[in-house]
């Protein structure tokens, strides 16, 4: 129960950040996401530099799954591909990696189809 508390907190904490540094950021870059950038790049590195300093389990599962998956997936993404790539599954990594990216706009695609249809 205490990770649970932990994912949920640090993923408040996340999103709450996300959201100010997208509003910032659009301010800042308007016609660029530029914010976004940051927050994915930032956040995949926060993963790393937890996972890296092999941290407590606590201390862990509150950064990377709670803080890093509310802030992005990003850095979740990142680190299961860097992980596969790691331990050699090179063609697991590289499938992991182009089936997500294209999914993942496909994904997007296909819900702004169903929203305009809703609409």
């Amino acid at each position: 129960m205490v990770m649970i508390g932990l994912v949920a907190l640090g993923a408040g904490i996340g999103s709450v950040l996300r959201y100010i540094i997208t509003l910032v950021g659009k301010r800042l870059w308007p016609k660029m996401p530029l914010a976004t950038w940051l927050i994915n790049i930032s956040g995949a590195f926060l993963a790393g530099l937890v996972v890296g300093i092999h941290s407590n389990q606590l201390l862990t599962v509150f950064l990377v799954t709670g803080i890093c998956g509310g802030f992005t997936t990003f850095s979740t993404f990142t680190m299961d591909t860097f992980i596969l790539i790691k331990n050699s599954q090179y063609r697991v990594a590289a499938i992991y990696y182009l089936g997500s990216t294209f999914f993942g706009i496909g994904a997007i695609c296909l819900g702004l189809w169903f929203g305009n249809l809703a609409t």
